[in-house]
């Protein structure tokens, strides 16, 4: 598990306008940092891809250089995500996407029910897959869109992005998930509170990104 705050740098900025309830009211700036925080997430899972020579003709010369050899698979978990997935693709501009639309029920006193209602995917067999969710609490969500995305072929390897995770959503994808994975942790949190929100998190994403939804 790779956790990008235990280095400090310019991440760390972004991680705390996003948490900040002053500057989180900028849904603008909020956006803007989820996709940073995506560009970053992107450079740093591309350095565990496989990477084959490339010769480029310059104006003066030919010259080598190691270019991955796999284009990934972009997923993302709607709504919060997409500004998240926004930074991914920015970097892997070639990719190929899928979205999945996970959401929670309400009125859940002792558990929590996902409810996965739109799921559209590339052909994801042997491919290398990004999978997207600023939020990782329960997992369930995560777990629940896995089992779904499988349907259309088992991934060569999985990475998991999150930018704010609890430990037992990371406990549940570790015990759970069958299929070689990485996860790509902004910031390890403390726990998940009665309602199964992140503490200290920062709130609902999606609201944040996209205004409160009815």
């Amino acid at each position: 598990m790779f956790i990008l705050s235990e280095t400090p740098s310019i991440a760390n900025k972004f991680i705390a306008e996003m948490r900040d309830v002053a500057i989180q009211k900028d849904r603008l700036r909020f956006r803007k940092n989820l996709e940073r925080l995506g560009e970053l997430f992107a450079f740093e899972i591309s350095k565990k891809f496989d990477f084959e020579e490339c010769i480029v003709q310059t104006p003066l010369a030919k010259t080598a250089i190691q270019v991955p050899k796999d284009n990934p698979v972009l997923l993302s978990i709607m709504r919060a995500s997409l500004p998240f997935y926004q930074g991914f693709l920015n970097f892997f501009d070639h990719a190929e996407s899928g979205f999945i639309g996970a959401f929670r029920e309400e009125n859940e006193k002792e558990d929590l029910t996902i409810n996965l209602g739109y799921c559209a995917s590339p052909y994801l067999q042997d491919r290398v897959v990004i999978l997207a969710d600023p939020m990782l609490a329960t997992g369930k969500s995560i777990l629940e869109s896995i089992d779904v995305i499988c349907r259309n072929g088992i991934p060569k390897h999985l990475h998991i992005a999150s930018i704010f995770a609890a430990p037992e959503g990371i406990k549940l994808l570790e015990s759970e998930i069958k299929i070689p994975f990485t996860l790509w942790i902004g910031n390890l949190d403390q726990k998940l509170n009665d309602k199964f929100y992140i503490v200290p998190g920062l709130g609902d994403a999606g609201d944040l990104a996209f205004g409160p939804k009815i």
